[in-house]
């Protein structure tokens, strides 16, 4: 994935570059994988805030206008947006904003911790929490395991004693 609007390498990716104190990776893997989903879903939901003014002539009140921005939408950006605000729910209100900011807006870290007035270095940490719990929403349920008999040791009748003669 590369940078929605400049062909540079996202701040996810660069994260994602990261070696841990053990050598391994900083970002496991799954938690990568969700933070990608969820700037697909966010890009395919149209979120993106407009930069630049329509010159389109609104020739409806306001509120109507609000309402429709919905209705233009396709099915598959109406699922994206569900999908969305799903992902942002299961993380919880503390970590959605830093996703929303650091993948699907692709702030730095260092921008991060200007505008929160975070310590040094701690927005990576910050980050790392957020996708790791992006992570666990997005990843499959424990398989349940199927039952293979009702019944525990011996519930099952001697069939041959009740047929057996005396």
């Amino acid at each position: 994935m590369t940078g929605a609007r400049t062909g540079e390498k996202t701040p996810l990716e660069m994260l994602a570059r990261l070696k841990g104190r053990d050598g391994g990776r900083f970002l496991p893997q799954d938690a990568h994988d969700a933070g990608e989903r969820l700037f697909s879903d966010f890009n395919r939901a149209q979120m993106q805030p407009r930069i630049t003014a329509s010159l389109q002539p609104r020739l409806e009140s306001r509120a109507r206008a609000m309402r429709s921005d919905a209705a233009g939408l396709s099915d598959s950006a109406l699922d994206a947006r569900r999908r969305v605000g799903r992902a942002l729910l299961s993380v919880g209100p503390e970590l959605a904003d830093v996703l929303l900011d650091f993948v699907c807006f692709e702030k730095g870290l260092e921008q991060m911790e200007r505008e929160r007035q975070w310590p040094v270095r701690s927005a990576k940490l910050m980050v790392r929490t957020a996708l790791m719990a992006l992570a666990r929403h997005y990843a499959p349920p424990p398989p349940r395991r199927a039952i293979r008999r009702w019944g525990g040791e011996g519930y099952r009748p001697d069939i041959a004693a009740m047929f057996a003669e005396e």
